[in-house]
């Protein structure tokens, strides 16, 4: 019996409801190589995700069917484990013996002369400019921007940490605001077909998270964002956003968003103008959270000069369906929810 008679098939399996196939992007085991079951054999990548696929079997693996940089189906067979090596892997003629000769130097290129580095863009990052650029090609987009007060959140915040010891950025609070305000304001949860012919309303806020990482940034969802208090929301963000940086993040759990938040503050940016995760028609920035001296007056009309914790949130919407008064209207929903 051949070792080709007992090979188990390697297929690429399922990475997701939207997935329907990946690009092989490095295979880490050489034919000949011994695996162990479950650990990682290649990785893929997807438009959302980049993954290792671990094997399924113990064995040697035999063949490799399907290099790198190839595009292939789900289900599609990419190699065959075995448990014996192949012939090839296992009793090769030895070479005879040939001196060393070093290479010689390949010819200096501009890059080099001049010290740069050139490098292969990643495929993420491809991935990333080209949604980029088809996002900003479809809609039309525009950005409005208001600044809420964030000094009696702040306390809450406090108080929360101090009666339950849960301790929370502002994020959360924001995000359950913005859900809830997403209710009354329909049109900043919806999608425009490629036509523009129809709009859907989407029932349930499925909340994208953007997180950076550090192979590009990744939105995953939170699904039913609407039935999450403040507590619940922490959780889910810190989860998602630890399922990016380790990794473990699958491509079902990067689709089928219907809303979009970007937390640009927590790297300091005071505001930004984001761009639409398509076919979403708004995604909503959150600048830092910073200490400001800001005039005020009280109910008599005296003016009052107080540091307050200011805040920019600012929207990007698709034009061709929200209109600026819309996405007014929704800031100063979500800026009323925050200050009070």
């Amino acid at each position: 019996m051949t070792a080709a008679d007992n090979a188990i098939a390697v297929p690429l399996p399922s990475l997701g409801d939207a997935v329907a196939e990946a690009t092989i992007t490095r295979w880490l085991k050489a034919v000949g190589d011994p695996v162990e079951f479950d650990e990682p054999l290649f990785e893929v990548s997807t438009d959302k995700v980049d993954t290792e696929i671990p094997a399924p079997a113990a064995g040697v693996l035999l063949e490799i069917l399907e290099p790198e940089d190839a595009a292939v189906a789900v289900g599609a067979v990419v190699a065959r484990l075995g448990v014996t090596a192949p012939a090839d892997a296992t009793s090769q003629t030895a070479a005879p013996d040939v001196p060393d000769v070093d290479p010689a130097p390949a010819p200096d290129t501009e890059a080099d002369t001049r010290g740069d580095r050139v490098e292969k863009l990643p495929r993420i990052r491809r991935t990333i400019a080209r949604r980029m650029v088809e996002s900003l090609q479809t809609a039309a987009q525009l950005t409005t921007v208001v600044e809420a007060d964030l000094t009696a959140l702040a306390a809450r915040r406090a108080t929360m940490r101090e009666q339950t010891g849960t301790r929370l950025s502002y994020l959360p609070f924001i995000a359950v605001a913005a859900v809830q305000a997403l209710a009354e304001h329909p049109v900043i949860n919806a999608s425009l077909d490629a036509d523009c012919s129809e709009v859907t309303y989407h029932g349930s806020v499925h909340l994208g998270m953007a997180v950076d990482s550090p192979k590009g940034l990744m939105v995953p969802v939170i699904r039913d964002a609407q039935t999450k208090d403040v507590v619940e929301m922490g959780t889910a963000i810190a989860a998602a956003a630890s399922a990016v940086r380790k990794g473990t993040i699958r491509p079902d759990d990067l689709s089928g968003g219907t809303f979009t938040i970007t937390n640009t503050g927590s790297r300091g940016a005071l505001f930004d103008t984001p761009i639409i995760n398509q076919p979403q028609s708004a995604i909503l920035g959150v600048g830092a959270a910073v200490e400001r001296v800001i005039p005020r007056r009280d109910d008599d009309g005296g003016l009052l000069i107080a540091v307050r914790t200011m805040a920019y949130l600012s929207l990007t919407y698709d034009h061709r369906l929200v209109d600026g008064a819309d996405a007014a209207r929704y800031l100063s929903a979500v800026r009323s929810r925050v200050e009070t």
